[in-house]
């Protein structure tokens, strides 16, 4: 049975042009993070998806500040004791690491407004789901004022995000009209 698929199938290939004239496609590969720096009204965005979500919200006059404020997820530390491993990246020489200070973790969002924070985050990188988790618990256990957290990752959810922001905004105490810093 398995022959006569063969045999079909061959049959049809012969009817096709040969390979030779055919154009090979090849394929660039995409790496993690794609995103282009854009500069708009002397800021330098990371990615187009950030200069769109500043554009949106200057066109709505919703105040918020673009990388305005840096938390700490994690304080730094000494470690103690002895580590044998490789570097971050799982490349160098596999040796003690241990007997040193820990960097502290940082997160700095992209949009910051009086009720609300945004990230734009067309594609995430390998480290930032575990950074936003952290960010998440650290505004739960320092019981920072009420955030609505946003993270459009395309320009639609980006109006999406500006609708909804400003749907809020009729809630707020002491609503402001300042437009975008």
């Amino acid at each position: 049975m398995r022959s006569c698929i063969y045999k079909k199938q061959k049959k049809s290939m012969k009817h096709r042009a040969p390979r030779s004239n055919m154009k090979k496609k090849y394929s660039r590969k995409k790496g993690p993070v794609r995103s282009k720096k854009v500069s708009i009204d002397g800021i330098n965005f990371a990615s187009g998806l950030e200069k769109h979500m500043y554009l949106a919200l200057k066109k709505a006059k919703i105040p918020a500040i673009y990388e305005g404020e840096t938390f700490e997820l994690q304080q730094a530390f000494d470690l103690p004791f002895e580590s044998y491993e490789c570097q971050g990246n799982g490349k160098g020489e596999y040796c003690n690491r241990g007997n040193k200070k820990i960097l502290n973790i940082k997160y700095t969002p992209d949009f910051v407004g009086k009720h609300f924070i945004i990230e734009c985050k067309g594609r995430a990188n390998e480290a930032f789901p575990m950074r936003w988790k952290l960010f998440k618990k650290h505004i739960a256990e320092n019981k920072l004022e009420p955030f609505t957290l946003y993270k459009p990752q395309n320009q639609k959810q980006c109006d999406e995000t500006i609708r909804l922001i400003l749907e809020k905004q009729k809630q707020w105490p002491g609503k402001s009209t300042q437009s975008v810093k």
